[in-house]
């Protein structure tokens, strides 16, 4: 069936023969109508060569700036590599601070120093700031362009401002109230302040019970946050309540996509590197191999068990059949479990208090799969191989192993939480390798128990 083409597909073929006619006053016009969320997109889709020729025909610099700040950063760093100093800086100047910190923390060291230096000094100083704080964490995400008052303002007063120095600020959404020492003390939304009576004070309208968060609290958490209290932007605040910038919405999304991101690629075995690695085999090899050389030892394992049961499967070869009927079985149970859990720890609606709940309701989820998967099977074995005794074999050992499965899915995630390390490295071929290990085991030493039974 014919598919019609979609409005960015269209797009990005129309450039794409723009760029290949060399019609740079078609393209500069087509350029002044899009957004740069739609500049990017168009990027993604082309070769490095025709971006870089794309980006230099951007022209008015704020939505250049604009549009560096929507792109992957593997796809930004070569395009502001490319371009003369002058018109890098004057890019950057256009940008918010947290856009500038992430591309200027992948450059080069050089040219990172050039561009810095080249920068005005409060520029600069912002910059490094972010850059002191770790990776991941509040401080490095947060803009300082944030609008902030004294609690001594008035209504009349504040709005007056915000006239004049609005434009400057990374939004004006909430009206941030600190006192004389820059201490957060309160926020006022920009709709109650236009409503207030002109001179009613700040102090007396704002409210003290302000979400925040710590320049150190790590970015996921931050976005369990904004999601939570369904914010727009969130302050950020040092070790003494002094109130240093600001966390948007659009940066939360940004999080949360990446987070996401990084938990799928290590749910797979893998790591988000990869995009920056897309074309150089070696390196995304480097990052896979070792997750499937757990898997190649989990499988040599699981061998070695049926080898030291060779002598049940000898006797009941029928048993053989159902072997990957377990595995495979009880591998999606734990998979399913454990990316549950992974989930909800990332989004905290799985807390630690909570997971001894969580884990024994996928338990009690195991055994109904289990038991229904388990008769089923059952059933299959008994009309296929006409013996009642391989059908109860592999009925109880589908359903203890699936109900161990769904069990481990849910435990394995929660233990590496409580070590301190991602849980999501704990999905894929870790509970999936295991689960394959433990149902063969339980297949095999329930065939063996009912062995007597088979003549």
């Amino acid at each position: 069936m014919h598919k019609t083409p979609n409005r960015q597909n269209l797009m990005t073929g129309t450039i794409r023969r723009l760029l290949q006619r060399e019609a740079w006053h078609n393209i500069q016009n087509v350029l002044a109508k899009l957004y740069p969320a739609d500049i990017s997109l168009t990027m993604r889709e082309l070769d490095e060569k025709l971006r870089l020729i794309l980006f230099a025909q951007i022209k008015d610099i704020e939505k250049a700036g604009a549009t560096l700040s929507e792109l992957d950063i593997e796809i930004a760093l070569p395009l502001i590599q490319s371009l003369p100093k002058e018109r890098a800086v004057a890019i950057f100047k256009e940008m918010p601070d947290d856009d500038r910190t992430e591309i200027i923390a992948q450059l080069p060291d050089d040219f990172a120093r050039n561009l810095l230096d080249q920068l005005g000094s409060v520029e600069s100083q912002d910059i490094e700031t972010l850059l002191s704080y770790p990776d991941d964490s509040a401080g490095r995400i947060m803009t300082t362009d944030f609008f902030a008052l004294r609690d001594a303002t008035t209504a009349t007063e504040a709005i007056d401002i915000i006239r004049r120095r609005g434009e400057d600020a990374e939004t004006v959404f909430y009206i941030y109230v600190t006192d004389p020492l820059g201490r957060l003390t309160g926020i006022v939304s920009l709709r109650k302040l236009i409503l207030t009576q002109p001179e009613t004070q700040l102090k007396d309208i704002i409210n003290t019970n302000v979400v925040k968060v710590d320049v150190h609290t790590d970015q996921e958490l931050v976005a369990q946050q904004v999601e939570r209290y369904n914010i727009l932007a969130i302050p950020v605040v040092d070790d003494s309540d002094i109130l240093v910038g600001i966390i948007t919405v659009d940066d939360i999304i940004d999080v949360i996509r990446q987070e996401a991101t990084e938990d799928i690629f290590r749910m797979a075995g893998s790591d988000s590197e990869e995009i920056v690695y897309a074309d150089n085999i070696f390196k995304i090899a480097r990052i896979r191999l070792p997750w499937l050389l757990i898997t190649l030892l989990g499988g040599i394992i699981t061998g070695y068990f049926m080898w030291l049961f060779k002598a049940t499967l000898e006797t009941t070869l029928a048993l053989v059949t159902f072997v990957p009927v377990i595995t495979g079985m009880g591998g999606n149970v734990g998979t399913q479990s454990s990316l549950i859990i992974v989930r909800g720890l990332a989004t905290g609606r799985v807390t630690m208090d909570s997971i001894a709940k969580v884990i024994w309701r996928e338990a009690r989820i195991g055994i109904l799969m289990g038991i229904i998967c388990g008769l089923t099977v059952g059933i299959i074995a008994l009309i296929w191989h006409h013996e009642p005794m391989v059908g109860v074999v592999v009925a109880v050992a589908m359903s203890a192993s699936m109900t161990v499965a769904a069990t481990m899915g849910a435990f394995a995630p929660t233990f590496f939480h409580k070590l301190d390390i991602d849980p999501a490295i704990a999905s894929g071929p870790f509970v999936t390798t295991s689960n394959d290990i433990i149902g063969i085991l339980i297949y095999m030493v329930t065939a063996s128990l009912f062995l007597k039974y088979f003549f």
